[in-house]
């Protein structure tokens, strides 16, 4: 059974970023939402089984960067969405996101 998974990790302050709100959508609809823990992960998946389509996953980074004083006020990055599709809905999909306060990448993980 596939299943999608996510974390993130903070490479200006070289940790995993917790307490970061994730919301997967797909189709423009909110399907699931969770926080990252500790270790900058979900506790549980954010969506198993898979199905194959468009997702978008929305990260609340600002609050965490405002959280850590890494910015205040109006921030370069606030809400930061990543587009992706699944093919494969038995594979396992992991979208990593790495942080800082002036930019971001992702990756399709194992």
């Amino acid at each position: 059974m596939g299943r999608l998974t996510t974390h993130v990790l903070d490479t200006a302050l070289g940790k995993p970023a917790a307490g970061i709100r994730v919301e997967l959508f797909r189709d423009g609809t909110r399907i699931a939402e969770a926080t990252t823990n500790a270790d900058g992960r979900t506790d549980a998946p954010m969506l198993s089984p898979l199905e194959a389509g468009e997702y978008e996953l929305l990260f609340h980074a600002g609050d965490y960067l405002r959280r850590t004083g890494q910015g205040d006020g109006v921030l370069f990055l606030d809400r930061i969405p990543i587009r992706f599709g699944i093919a494969d809905a038995e594979g396992h999909y992991h979208v990593p996101l790495l942080i800082s306060p002036f930019a971001y990448s992702t990756y399709r993980g194992s």
